[in-house]
């Protein structure tokens, strides 16, 4: 809701503030005083079309700021806030500045912060409604009039489109499952062929852990067999001798210890000392005669053996292959090695299995989609035979409006027809139309009617709509233009009306709708031409009989208009009273 909103350097105005209440507010003074700047400031603050021809002469820019009471966890708090903005202190209150200078710069800020104008755009579709000649009307949006007309339907059609929107959207994120899945079928196929080729190939060789390791120790020992063979049998000879040459002329190590043991053993129990080197010698001498056990044993064992070495050096050629093709695999250091193939495999495994499996998943996929398919189609349906008759409904009682609003001859009608295929509501387009008088063709809200029949048309569908479009404002401009007399209050009863369930502002020259307002405020010229700061004040009871005597008779003072004003003040007092007690 708007709670204030300060003018500067625009037309007329050279600086001047709006101090508005909830319920009815209307602006009203003398032709030329700048009642038409009030919504064009409007218009401005909330993101209308920034003209540098109506900054005042003389003035650097123009600017408007509004001060809003807005819901501190709402979605216009948490768009300003996303934005960068804050709320005042408060926590509800909202500041909106918006500036264009002479030379046509335009600036915006929301809540201390500059933003884009078009965030202020954005604000204004969920702040307030502006309904006059030149200025931005959200209702004849088709967006806006589907919205409005869903929430006239009531309560058992929100259900209905609850339920649409819930299969409408499980039927996107099957449908785009699916179309993941189909798409990507022949990738997915590539890869299931080289995983069964690869794990093909390593079921053939069946490697083992470790085997890569095993089989390279021993082509190394198989490749170096006689000189390992000629190495042990030096060794030994060296300790024990050679049994078969049959000399004695070189001694063997055994030999030579088994005389320093012998020699140390006729003398040891002379001195502890030489008794324990010869221990040690007995030792040396027992350690050396089990090296030279294991080395006739080794020698024993390794021979030359082509047939052997050529099966380990095939066998390390497999695994190399296998290595080189899918050891990559495998997690950690290891990768590259026989255990990379290994952890390959393994993961190959489980993925072969996924992708087998996906065939089953497009299948019950396909059929969940047709499912959602159809049930989107009969809830689609269900919606449009609900808006066909709420239509119905909504344009035999906005008819009934014009009627009341000097309009007899204007028809709405509201055209449902056909989407461009299903959307998140439903698959219809919606668009209120005007035939002006019989026998004219039904056009759209904005190419049907004048300026101010416009501003009849669209009070009469805010007053149906009452409180089916949730905007907390409605700013009306020209909806008076053309009628008088009982029409006149007719408008005021239905502004009345409607300022129950919203904020309400008016600029009219109409006496009749005047009356109906809570708050009344009046535009004053100073001698110079210009609104300036005290230009436009709030109205006591007394000062609405003043101004409204000027409005009917002229003249303020004038004792006739007086009396005529005060009567019609205490009729639309009556009436106002009459309306707290009809439901909204």
């Amino acid at each position: 809701m708007l709670e204030e909103v300060r003018i500067t350097g625009l037309g007329v105005i050279d600086e001047a503030v709006l101090e508005l209440s909830s319920g009815f507010n209307v602006v009203t003074g003398e032709t030329g005083a700048g009642k038409t700047m009030v919504v064009s400031g409007l218009g401005l603050l909330f993101g209308g079309r920034a003209d540098p021809a109506r900054v005042r002469p003389g003035a650097d820019r123009a600017v408007v700021e509004g001060r809003l009471r807005v819901a501190p966890d709402g979605p216009i708090a948490r768009q300003v806030s996303e934005s960068g903005g804050d709320l005042d202190d408060d926590g509800g209150t909202l500041i909106l500045v918006r500036s264009v200078s002479a030379e046509g710069r335009s600036r915006a800020t929301a809540g201390g912060r500059s933003v884009p104008v078009s965030l202020l755009t954005y604000l204004a579709d969920d702040l307030v409604a502006v309904h006059g000649q030149a200025d931005q009307q959200q209702l004849l949006r088709p967006g806006r009039q589907r919205e409005a007309l869903d929430r006239f339907s009531g309560p058992e059609f929100a259900g209905l489109l609850t339920n649409y929107q819930r299969a409408y959207h499980r039927h996107a994120e099957v449908r785009a499952e699916l179309d993941e899945l189909t798409t990507s079928a022949a990738n997915r196929a590539r890869e299931a062929d080289d995983l069964r080729r690869g794990l093909a190939e390593v079921e053939r060789v069946q490697p083992a852990e470790g085997e890569d390791i095993e089989l390279m120790a021993e082509d190394e020992r198989l490749s170096n067999a006689d000189a390992l063979h000629a190495a042990a049998a030096a060794a030994h000879e060296a300790l024990v001798g050679d049994p078969d040459s049959g000399g004695f002329e070189t001694a063997d190590v055994t030999s030579l210890l088994a005389a320093a043991r012998s020699a140390l053993e006729s003398a040891a129990h002379h001195d502890p000392q030489l008794a324990a080197l010869g221990g040690r010698v007995s030792e040396a001498a027992y350690l050396l005669a089990d090296v030279a056990a294991d080395l006739a044993s080794y020698l024993q064992t390794v021979e030359a053996d082509p047939a052997r070495l050529a099966a380990v050096q095939d066998r390390r050629a497999e695994l190399t292959r296998l290595i080189r093709a899918y050891g990559a695999g495998g997690p950690g250091p290891s990768a590259s090695d026989l255990a990379g193939v290994l952890a390959w495999a393994k993961a190959a495994g489980t993925r072969l299995a996924e992708l087998d499996a996906d065939d089953d998943t497009i299948s019950a996929l396909t059929a969940q989609e047709a499912e959602l398919a159809a049930a989107v189609a009969e809830l689609a349906a269900q919606l449009t035979a609900a808006r066909t008759q709420t239509a119905t409904r909504f344009a035999e009682q906005v008819t009934a409006e014009l009627t009341a609003l000097a309009m007899p001859h204007a028809r709405i009608s509201v055209a449902v027809t056909p989407a461009q295929g299903f959307g998140p509501h439903g698959a219809d387009e919606i668009e209120i139309r005007l035939s002006a008088h019989p026998g004219a063709p039904a056009l759209p809200l904005h190419k049907g009617a004048s300026g101010g029949e416009l501003s009849r048309i669209m009070l009469a569908i805010e007053v149906v709509f009452a409180g089916a479009d949730p905007v907390p404002t409605f700013v009306f401009d020209e909806v008076d233009a053309g009628v008088g007399g009982k029409a006149a209050v007719e408008i005021g009863r239905r502004l009345a009306r409607l300022a129950r369930l919203a904020q309400v502002i008016v600029v009219t020259h109409l006496p009749q709708v005047a009356a109906f307002a809570d708050t009344h405020l009046v535009v004053e010229k100073a001698s110079d031409g210009s609104v300036v700061r005290s230009g436009i004040s709030r109205l006591s009871d007394a000062g609405r009989v003043r101004e409204l005597s000027r409005m009917l008779a002229g003249l303020e003072d004038s004792e006739h208009g007086r009396a005529h004003a005060g009567e019609l003040l205490a009729a639309a007092a009556a009436e106002r009273t009459a309306l707290e007690g009809v439901p909204g």
